[in-house]
Order: structure tokens, then sequence, then C-alpha cells
């Protein structure tokens, strides 16, 4: 391959990434992967929740779609702070948005009321 080639062939790899990665997506991510780092390091649930809240707001605002495992995470964390009800509405929600993720919500949801 000559040195065009490979010069071609570069271009054409990052033309392609980059339209990769400026292509509008489905869901809107917000801040969701970093909460959920935080909360395997166990950091302030309460930050946390605070941080998804707002995410949740801009998402909404914005029109997009809140991504699978998101209004799990946020169950979790009300678990976490003692607010059963509020997390019932999450646990519900992702239940309802992603009906492929019934199965656990339905096994967390049970767990949750036998306590």
């Amino acid at each position: 391959m000559n040195a065009f080639h490979r010069v071609l062939s570069v271009f054409i790899f990052a033309a392609c990434f980059s339209a990769c990665e400026s292509s509008p997506g489905l869901y809107s991510w917000g801040s969701y992967e970093l909460q959920v780092y935080a909360y395997l390091n166990g950091e302030s649930r309460g930050e946390q929740l605070a941080a998804l809240e707002r995410d949740l707001e801009k998402i909404e605002a914005g029109g997009k779609a809140v991504p699978p495992g998101f209004y799990a995470q946020m169950g979790l964390l009300y678990v976490d702070m003692g607010n059963a009800a509020e997390a019932v509405s999450c646990f519900t929600m992702e239940k309802t948005l992603f009906p492929e993720a019934a199965v656990f919500m339905d096994f967390i949801l049970g767990n949750l009321a036998n306590k």
C-alpha cells in the first residue's frame, strides 16, 4: 500500500469515527455512568440522586429518552435513603420503559415488598 492509500485510509477512518461521535443518540446519558461508578464506590447517595434528578430534568427538556437502567439506579438510591415509595415508582417506570427488564424489576419489587 502506497502513502496515498495510507493517508486515504486514515482519513476515511477518521471521517467515519467522527460521524459516529457526532450523530445524535437515542438516549441522553447525562452523568448516569458517573453516578453508577460513584454508587459502586460508596460515595454520597444524596449527591448521586440529586445529579440523576438534574439529568432527568435535562433529558426531558431536551426531548430525549432516558437510558436503560436510569430509573433502576434512581430506585436503588431511594432504597438506600429509606424512601420505598419513590423506589417503587422508579422500578415501575424502569419496567414500563424497558419491558425486557420486567422480570428483574418484579424480583426487586417483590423483595422490597417483603422488607
